[in-house]
């Protein structure tokens, strides 16, 4: 059947994408420039070799499961209904504007649909496998449960059914969040030193953010952006705290005091509420 090709071939690309982002990106901050960003790193633990090849495992069977949603959207009937379309409907531009577009979409939707994979009553049979890294590394980026790999998919029809996106719209889409996302979980602090004190810094997410979210498991929900969080009264208290102090180790104005953030392990507890 031409849909059961079309998942392999998503599946396929999906995989490619994933190792070939994640494995330069592993090898120069954690192989080959270990030694020259270790005033980057976020937190002062290493993860483990089997946390690493755990991420990697679930990231494949993540590939799969999103490449079935994404064949199920766009090769079948169903995407006759969307705004989907490969003509010059709309000028070339409009490529670059659709693709932010949906990623200001997608970070309101990831709010929220993280809210509640975080419920008590999800969470140790869905979400869990995300925060076994509690240390996260790149490799973390698309390390789901199945089902929430599935959750995480349907994105991409929501937003092809609001926002008319062609081929490239959806490339452009799909790439740059996963750009994102490896840096979310990148497990350093790479943001240059004026970002702090511009605007920036108000609204988007950093590296800090997100890496915060794994080791404390509360607060830090949003995706891209700063803004559901602090809307919500849920970004993390010292987040901002502790972003300063990476950044002064970082830059040399806090040698002699080492960056440590505080783990909260589940040590068989779960969430009892959602934040």
């Amino acid at each position: 059947m031409e849909i059961i090709s079309k998942i392999l071939e998503l599946t396929l690309s999906g995989i490619a994408r994933y190792l070939v982002i994640t494995i330069p990106v592993f090898a120069v901050f954690y192989i080959i420039l270990r030694k020259y960003f270790k005033n980057l790193k976020i937190q002062e633990r290493e993860a483990k070799r089997k946390d690493f090849i755990r991420e990697i495992g679930n990231s494949l069977v993540s590939s799969l499961v999103m490449a079935v949603v994404a064949a199920l959207t766009i090769f079948t009937p169903l995407i006759q209904y969307t705004q989907f379309y490969t003509g010059d409907e709309y000028p070339f531009w409009w490529s670059f504007v659709a693709a932010f577009i949906a990623l200001v979409v997608h970070d309101t939707y990831f709010y929220w649909m993280h809210r509640i994979v975080h419920h008590r009553r999800i969470f140790k049979h869905v979400h869990l496998t995300h925060h076994k890294s509690t240390n996260p590394s790149p490799f973390a980026s698309y390390s789901f449960h199945a089902f929430e790999a599935i959750a995480e998919a349907l994105i991409l029809p929501i937003v092809l059914f609001i926002i008319p996106m062609n081929p490239w719209s959806v490339f452009l889409f799909i790439l740059g969040g996963f750009i994102i996302n490896v840096y979310g979980h990148l497990g350093f602090e790479i943001m240059p030193k004026w970002f702090r004190h511009s605007f920036l810094f108000e609204v988007l997410n950093t590296s800090t953010h997100h890496n915060m979210h794994h080791s404390k498991f509360k607060g830090n929900y949003g995706l891209y952006l700063r803004v559901w969080d602090r809307m919500m009264g849920t970004e993390h208290p010292d987040y901002v705290k502790t972003y300063d102090k990476i950044q002064a180790k970082r830059f040399g104005k806090d040698k002699d005091k080492s960056i440590s953030i505080p783990l909260n392990p589940l040590k068989g507890k779960i969430e009892k509420k959602l934040l």
